[in-house]
């Protein structure tokens, strides 16, 4: 077993699973794989089932119906933590999250206990995107940063790596994310506990298949999240 556990929540990702793991295992880097599927309607868990039963470094959980990003990886840090890993990194499934730059995180980590991939610091940047959708990222991070004055470019962003040690003394249960909003409240919570956290530069590309989560039921959720923050803070 490896000491770093890659987490990557499914939904409907079919087209892109079995390259992504492709990809990943390519680069040597000695990590383990968890996918974890929502009973996605296109067959990704089946599809997964096929190569978790290929690369013995591949795990798959199934979960019973469509139960949201937060909970998917607050599952996943759970399964980190009671397998004994050291280090857990959270990444999205459709390419939008380069491969390539998890050495970067995870060397980070030497230093750190949260490590941050960021669209907005000056190295990094977004690609393929239209513009509503930019103007729709940046402005959630500077509405995200000026309520709950949390000192980072991209709080909202998904591409992070986390010390398990400072996963454990971390109130998990207590997050009530289910959308993309958990990227906000776990930042939160590690940066309001004092530990050690750091952004590096990534640059993020818009999707190779499928279509994106993103709802208004996501947006509303993280609109109101924010203010939660400021309140128990």
């Amino acid at each position: 077993m490896s000491a770093i556990l890659l987490l990557i929540p499914t939904y409907n990702e079919r087209s892109n699973v079995t390259a992504l793991a492709e990809e990943i295992l390519g680069l040597n880097l000695e990590v383990d794989i968890l996918f974890i599927d929502d009973a996605s309607p296109d067959g990704t868990g089946d599809v997964l089932d096929a190569l978790a039963a290929e690369v013995s470094c591949v795990e798959v959980l199934h979960r019973p119906g469509k139960l949201g990003l937060g909970s998917a990886y607050r599952e996943g840090f759970l399964w980190s933590l009671e397998r004994g890993y050291t280090t857990t990194v959270c990444m999205d499934a459709d390419f939008s999250h380069n491969p390539q730059d998890l050495s970067r995180l995870i060397k980070g980590l030497v230093d750190n206990d949260l490590v941050i991939g960021s669209r907005y610091l000056p190295e990094g940047g977004i690609k393929n995107w239209p513009w509503s959708r930019r103007f729709l990222s940046k402005g959630a991070a500077v509405y995200t940063r000026l309520i709950t004055r949390l000192p980072f470019t991209d709080p909202t962003g998904g591409y992070n790596a986390y010390r398990n040690e400072m996963l454990k003394k971390l109130p998990l249960s207590d997050m009530t994310s289910h959308g993309y909003s958990f990227q906000i409240e776990m930042k939160h919570l590690a940066w309001s506990h004092g530990f050690r956290i750091q952004e590096i530069p990534i640059l993020f590309v818009e999707r190779r298949e499928g279509k994106s989560k993103m709802s208004p039921g996501i947006i509303r959720e993280a609109l109101w999240l924010v203010w939660r923050m400021l309140l128990k803070r």
